[in-house]
C-alpha cells in the first residue's frame, strides 16, 4: 500500500474554508439577533407610545375566545378591585420580555402591527397625572379587546371586600354606620353615667357617626380620592 503526501497547502485552504462557513454563520446569527432586537425596540416604543388606535387588523380564526372580553366586562372587574384600565404608555412597571414576545408572535401569526396597547393594573403601577397583578390588552373593535399577557402576583384574595365600600357612596356609608356601631360597643359601660340608657347608647353612636365621617371625607377630599365607577378609566391621580 502507498501512501499519499500531505499537500499542505490543500489542507490550508480546507482549514480556511471551514473558518469562512464558521464566519458566515456567526454572521447570519448576529444578523437575526440583530433584526430581533430591533422588533423588540419596535414594540417597547409602540408600548411606551400614546395611541388612540381602537381597533387592530387581527384574524379572528386565529384568536383564541377565551381571550376575548368586553369592555363592560373589563369595567366589572375595575370597578369591583379598584383597578385601572388605561393606555400602555401610562405604566410605569416593567413590561417582562415574555409580553414582548407574546405580542410579536400576534404580530407575526396575524401579518399586522399591534397598536392602543391597554393595561388594567392598580393605581400605583401606573403614572398618573396630577389633574400587583398588571393584564395588557390590545383593541379589537367594537369595544372587544384582546388578553395578550398576565404578569406579577394574583391580587390579594381580600381586595374585592376592601374595594367595596369605595363602589358607591352607599357602600361607604353602610361602612360607616357598622363601624361607628362597633365602636359605640366598645365603649365601656358607665363611662358617662352610672346607668346605661338606649338613650345614652344612640347618643353616643351618633357622636361616633359624625366623628368617623367626619374622617372619611376629610381623607376623600384631602387626597383627592373618588369612587370606582369614575376611576376605572381615569389618567388622573386625583380624579
Amino acid at each position: 500500500m502507498i501512501l499519499r503526501g500531505t499537500n499542505i497547502e490543500h489542507k490550508l485552504q480546507k482549514s480556511k474554508n471551514k473558518s469562512a462557513r464558521s464566519l458566515d454563520i456567526l454572521d447570519e446569527v448576529r444578523q437575526i439577533l440583530n433584526k430581533d432586537s430591533r422588533k423588540d425596540e419596535q414594540t417597547c416604543k409602540q408600548l411606551s407610545s400614546k395611541s388612540n388606535t381602537r381597533e387592530n387588523d387581527f384574524d379572528f380564526d386565529l384568536l383564541e375566545t377565551d381571550k376575548i372580553f368586553h369592555i363592560e366586562h373589563i369595567k366589572e372587574i375595575c370597578i369591583d378591585y379598584r383597578l385601572r384600565f388605561l393606555n400602555s404608555s401610562y405604566f410605569k412597571g416593567e413590561i417582562p420580555q415574555e409580553a414582548i414576545s407574546k405580542i410579536k408572535q400576534l404580530e407575526a401569526a396575524h401579518n399586522t402591527k399591534i397598536r392602543g396597547f391597554k393595561i388594567m393594573a392598580p393605581s400605583k403601577l401606573f403614572k398618573l397625572e396630577d389633574k400587583d397583578d398588571p393584564l395588557l390588552f390590545a383593541p379589537i373593535g367594537n369595544d372587544y379587546f384582546y388578553l395578550i399577557h398576565k404578569w406579577g402576583n394574583d391580587l390579594h384574595p381580600l381586595r374585592k371586600l376592601f374595594a367595596w365600600p369605595f363602589k358607591n357612596i352607599a357602600n361607604l356609608g353602610l361602612v360607616v354606620l357598622l363601624i361607628s356601631y362597633l365602636v359605640t360597643l366598645m365603649v365601656p359601660e358607665g363611662l358617662f353615667s352610672k346607668k346605661n340608657t338606649t338613650a345614652e347608647f344612640w347618643i353616643i353612636y351618633f357622636f361616633m357617626f359624625k366623628c368617623i365621617a367626619s374622617i372619611v371625607i376629610f381623607y376623600g377630599f384631602a387626597l383627592g380620592k373618588n369612587f370606582n365607577p369614575a376611576i376605572w378609566k381615569s389618567k388622573y391621580f386625583n380624579a
